[in-house]
C-alpha cells in the first residue's frame, strides 16, 4: 500500500496490497485508518457529485481520513460491493464498519449523528 498526503486531514491510498486475496486487500485498506472513503476519484478531484459531497462533509468535520479511488482498481471496486453488500459508491467506513453511501452520510451529518458517531467510535 502507498499513500499520498493531500492535506493535514486527507490521505489518498493509491494502491492495495496485491499479494493478498481481495477480501484481505479490503480489510488491510480498512485497517489503514479509522475513517476510509471508497470513492470515484480522489479528494482533490472527485469524479462524481456524490463523492464530492461526501469529501466536503468529512473535510467540514475536520476528521482525518483516507480515500481510495475505486476507478483505478476494478478488483477492489467489484470486490467491495460483495464485501459490503452495498452496490454504490462512495462507501464510508469507520473502524472497518460500513456507515453507508452519500445519502446516509449526508442525512447523518445534517442531523448531527455523523459527528456523534465519529466522536464516540
Amino acid at each position: 500500500m502507498s499513500f499520498n498526503i493531500l492535506n493535514n486531514t486527507v490521505e489518498e491510498i493509491s494502491e492495495a496490497d496485491k499479494s493478498l486475496e481481495i477480501k484481505g486487500q479490503i480489510e488491510t485498506l480498512l485497517r489503514s485508518s479509522k475513517v476510509v472513503l471508497f470513492m470515484k476519484g480522489n479528494a482533490s478531484a472527485p469524479q462524481c457529485g456524490f463523492s464530492a459531497n461526501s469529501i466536503a462533509i468529512l473535510k467540514q468535520l475536520g476528521v482525518p481520513f483516507k480515500t481510495f479511488n475505486i476507478l483505478n482498481d476494478p478488483e477492489i471496486r467489484n470486490g467491495l460491493k460483495e464485501f459490503s453488500n452495498w452496490p454504490t459508491y462512495p462507501q464510508l467506513y469507520v473502524n472497518g464498519k460500513l456507515i453507508g453511501g452519500n445519502d446516509i452520510v449526508t442525512e447523518m451529518y445534517q442531523n448531527g449523528e455523523l459527528q456523534e458517531y465519529l466522536k464516540n467510535n
